[in-house]
């Protein structure tokens, strides 16, 4: 299977992120879309504890400012990420020791996705969990030789800005230090986590006494 190598980095001032992009000569690879993500599991979450993913992804265009002539038509991915190396070899260090976060990856460009769900659901798999978010996918320029396959996706969720860095290990350290970041900033919790993790800080402050 494909793999997948990759870090997220949390953007406390995204418009400075966008101007040291822009001063990299970065364009965009592809229009902002809107996502709709919906990860299934098991009733007991077997997949999320053994580190795997099953998600089906809805993307559409985003409008541009302009009015359209017609609704674009949404893509549909299925995706199944199996667990990251660590897990998968058994290892007994944890995330946090790797710089980087290798998995493998299958894609799928569905045409039918409501069937499919209702296979899944005859499985006994749910749709347990949906996240939002708009993304815009960038690439640097060729004059910049080690940026060679390197994907930069900056992501405006609910929860903040992020933006992921996928590609060759040594890009994805060069990007980040040409970015003003640093491997102690990397994240290699998914969306899921990151949303739970946010879902739990909010229930606590508002537990919490004034």
């Amino acid at each position: 299977m494909p793999r997948e190598t990759e870090i997220k980095l949390r953007l406390p001032n995204p418009k400075s992120f966008l101007r040291a992009l822009k001063k990299l000569g970065a364009k965009p690879a592809s229009p902002r879309v809107h996502e709709h993500n919906v990860i299934f599991d098991t009733p007991d979450g077997g997949l999320a504890k053994h580190g795997q993913l099953l998600r089906i992804r809805t993307e559409t265009p985003a409008p541009a400012g302009k009015k359209l002539l017609r609704k674009p038509s949404p893509r549909v991915i299925l995706t199944f990420k199996s667990p990251p190396e660590e897990l998968a070899m058994g290892s007994v260090g944890s995330l946090a020791d790797r710089r980087h976060k290798v998995r493998e990856e299958i894609e799928v460009i569905l045409t039918d996705s409501a069937s499919l769900q209702k296979i899944f659901e005859g499985l006994g798999l749910k749709g347990w969990f949906r996240y939002e978010k708009y993304r815009t996918s960038y690439r640097l320029p060729a004059r910049l030789a080690w940026a060679q396959g390197l994907l930069i996706d900056y992501d405006e969720t609910p929860i903040g800005t992020f933006v992921e860095l996928e590609g060759p290990p040594q890009a994805i350290d060069q990007a980040a230090k040409e970015l003003g970041y640093s491997s102690h900033d990397y994240i290699l919790r998914n969306y899921l986590v990151l949303y739970l993790d946010d879902c739990k800080r909010q229930n606590a402050r508002q537990s919490s006494p004034l």
